[in-house]
């Protein structure tokens, strides 16, 4: 059967020369194809494996002809690669991500990679939006931080702090259950007993397992999770005021209690100065512990003491193992590395006060989300 060819490949030729490279919408017009299917056949997706071969080389042919994309396709006629990767993010706010994120850029920059980089706000229907558009953009890999949603992809994915259930989805996460015993150890063996929990905001996929770790090392060690002391986060906005909202309404209600463990170091901040509005003081009367070790942390005022997650070894390690995936294919890699946790002792802790007052101000009184 002869194929009929499109009409019109002059003009298309002269607005080429004219007016620069093509676009997808002209290249569908010029070809008469789905722009879906050239981008399809474009990226060398697994479902063009179903377009006709004649087909798939129409594509190509004009691709080179009309320089289509001529930053990303014609390297990957050479190379069969973009070199460029799908960064897919919440966000990229100040503390976790920017420490993390460094890391990500640097080590692709040093190895000569392009990245895109999309923030999601936890959407689901932005995530996959994204996806589509990053496969369309012929990304080699996805690098997917505190993004579990599942993308329909067969390119090499690795997630970091994510706990992604996908097939063939290496997760890079940290070991909660240590992070949690370092904490209480810490705070167990300075006297304290009663003390205040934070709960991750519903969404964040490792506030389901750092709890669980809370959970367990608070039983292994005899301390109680009291409902009353346990704040469940309503957001994750990245500021102070995440922490500084339920503590300063946990203390208009009670003090009996000599230490909080915090969801992050952001929320610690808030804690900090919620105990100060409060006229107490941190740590002599209650001591304050956060999580991950954001820049900050260090430099501010009590410095806080802190479980560090090792953000720039997830970062560079996903970046890695990322590429390595893209340049070895056949490459087997476990469905989970798991990071260690460090314990940084600094000065938002303390030894716990002899005594507990426990006193509470009726006018002052807030509603306080309990887990």
């Amino acid at each position: 059967m002869k194929e009929n060819r499109p009409r019109g490949r002059q003009s298309a030729s002269k607005e080429t020369t004219e007016n620069g490279p093509l676009n997808l919408r002209q290249l569908s017009e010029m070809l008469h194809l789905s722009q879906t299917t050239i981008s399809l056949v474009l990226n060398d997706s697994p479902a063009a494996k179903s377009i006709p071969q004649h087909t798939r080389e129409r594509v190509f042919e004009a691709a080179r002809k009309f320089q289509y994309r001529p930053n990303y396709f014609a390297r990957s006629l050479r190379r069969n690669c973009s070199m460029s990767i799908g960064l897919i993010v919440p966000d990229v706010s100040d503390g976790y991500f920017t420490v993390l994120m460094h890391a990500v850029e640097e080590y692709l920059i040093r190895s000569h990679y392009f990245y895109f980089t999309a923030s999601h706000y936890r959407k689901a229907d932005l995530t996959r939006e994204y996806s589509r558009l990053l496969l369309e953009r012929a990304v080699d890999g996805f690098l997917m931080v505190d993004t579990p949603e599942e993308i329909q992809t067969s390119l090499p994915t690795v997630a970091i702090s994510a706990h992604n259930p996908a097939p063939g989805v290496v997760n890079i996460i940290l070991d909660h259950d240590k992070a949690a015993e370092l904490a209480l150890q810490h705070l167990y063996d300075l006297g304290h007993r009663r003390i205040a929990f934070m709960k991750g905001p519903v969404g964040i996929t490792d506030a389901i397992y750092r709890w669980s770790g809370i959970e367990k090392a608070a039983a292994s060690l005899g301390i109680c999770v009291a409902p009353e002391l346990s704040l469940q986060l309503l957001e994750m906005n990245q500021s102070p005021e995440m922490g500084y909202d339920p503590v300063r309404d946990l203390l208009a209600q009670r003090t009996d209690f000599t230490a909080i463990f915090c969801f992050n170091d952001v929320s610690a901040i808030g804690a900090i100065r919620a105990i100060s509005d409060a006229g107490l003081r941190v740590p002599e009367d209650i001591s304050i512990i956060g999580f991950d070790d954001i820049i900050s942390a260090a430099y501010y005022k009590p410095s806080i003491t802190t479980v560090k997650q090792p953000l720039r070894e997830m970062g560079t390690t996903g970046a890695q193992v990322v590429l390595d995936l893209i340049q070895h294919p056949d490459k087997e890699y476990p469905g989970e590395i798991i990071m260690q946790p460090e314990l940084i002792v600094r000065e938002s802790t303390g030894p716990a006060p002899e005594n507990l007052k426990s006193w509470s101000q009726p006018g002052r009184r807030r509603s306080v989300a309990r887990v």
